[in-house]
């Protein structure tokens, strides 16, 4: 009764065990892994603009009025 688990670590899209050496355990999971972080990075890039676009409105308009 004294068996060990293997190391492993997990996918970190679908959270399946996979080999220490491999970052995916299907090319599909890879995929979407890489369409998750150009999201993240457009979300990012868009808060960004909102927030310059907010900060023009708070601090400039008001001193044109």
């Amino acid at each position: 009764m004294d068996e060990t688990v293997p190391q492993h670590k997990h996918c970190p899209v679908c959270g399946k065990a996979i080999p220490l050496e491999e970052a995916f355990c299907s090319e599909e999971c890879k995929q979407k892994y890489q369409q998750m972080l150009k999201r993240r990075r457009q979300l990012l890039f868009l808060m960004y603009i909102m927030l310059f676009i907010a900060a023009i409105l708070i601090f400039v308009l008001p001193k044109i009025m």
